[in-house]
């Protein structure tokens, strides 16, 4: 089983470190090709890539918080996602017909 956690910002790995979140692998796109079944997913993943985590019998963790607009586009600091209440949530994703 392999933690991958996708991220580009250096506040999000700090926070996740904060946390004691342990990864294997830290990736800043993900090819979900890669992704195994009892694979673990953490990030912010597009839809349609979260739902390919799923479909191949990985878990999808979604980083989420509540960022306010002021703050988006901004480069977050570990603190800052504290402060917005970042926390995992797990979501199992399926594709509609």
């Amino acid at each position: 089983m392999t933690t991958f956690f996708v991220t580009r910002h250096a506040g999000a790995k700090q926070w996740a470190a904060l946390q004691g979140i342990d990864c294997d692998v830290c990736v800043a796109h993900l090819d979900p090709v890669l992704v195994q079944a009892g694979d673990v997913v953490i990030g912010t993943l597009p839809i349609n890539l979260a739902a390919i985590v799923c479909e191949q019998g990985g878990r999808y963790l979604h980083l989420s918080l509540e960022m306010p607009l002021s703050a988006r586009g901004k480069e977050l600091s570990a603190e800052d996602l504290a402060n917005y209440g970042a926390k995992l949530e797990e979501f199992v994703i399926t594709r509609g017909n």
